[in-house]
């Protein structure tokens, strides 16, 4: 019996509700982990990186600006995010990705977009905590905000990028 025979669907359902990734790469990526759930996940997540890192020359024009206004109104975020084609921008997936990375900003109040964007005596521990890509993302601490990134970029098959964002806060 082969490594693919001992794959169950619910296995590759799971996963793929999990990560986004198509049902292809969540059969192989179980396949190679031997039906290890965590391995297989980061099986996937490597893929994605590597997908990233291809997709990262190409020109992103299109996307969305992105807004978050606090239910007390005290709280209000702008995000920029980039992409390559209208097409991706009208996206489900593509849109969650912007109100998650404004309701993101306006929680975690970061200063930075990347780690080398902030100044370079700034602590790793401050690094994490004020660079938004380097943040733990809110709504799942496993993932950062470069994680959930990358993984719309793979789903997509689409360069992403976080241009920039604004946060304003009532009295600051």
């Amino acid at each position: 019996m082969t490594a693919t025979a001992k794959i169950k669907t619910e296995d590759v359902k799971k996963l793929r509700e999990t990560t986004g990734a198509g049902v292809m790469d969540c059969k192989e990526a179980l396949a190679k982990s031997s039906g290890d759930f965590n391995k297989a996940m980061a099986i996937l997540k490597e893929k994605g990186l590597k997908i990233a890192e291809k997709k990262a020359a190409r020109t992103a024009k299109a996307g969305l600006i992105s807004s978050y206004v606090h239910h007390d109104s005290r709280i209000g975020v702008l995000v920029e995010v980039n992409c390559e084609t209208d097409f991706v921008a009208r996206t489900d997936d593509f849109q969650k990705l912007c109100r998650d990375l404004a309701l993101q900003v306006a929680s975690a109040s970061p200063k930075y977009l990347k780690r080398e964007d902030a100044p370079k005596d700034l602590p790793e521990d401050e690094i994490k905590y004020h660079c938004l890509f380097e943040q733990a993302f809110i709504k799942d601490p496993a993932l950062t905000i470069k994680d959930i990134v990358t993984q719309v970029i793979a789903k997509t098959g689409e360069n992403i990028i976080v241009r920039r964002f604004v946060r304003y806060q009532l009295g600051e």
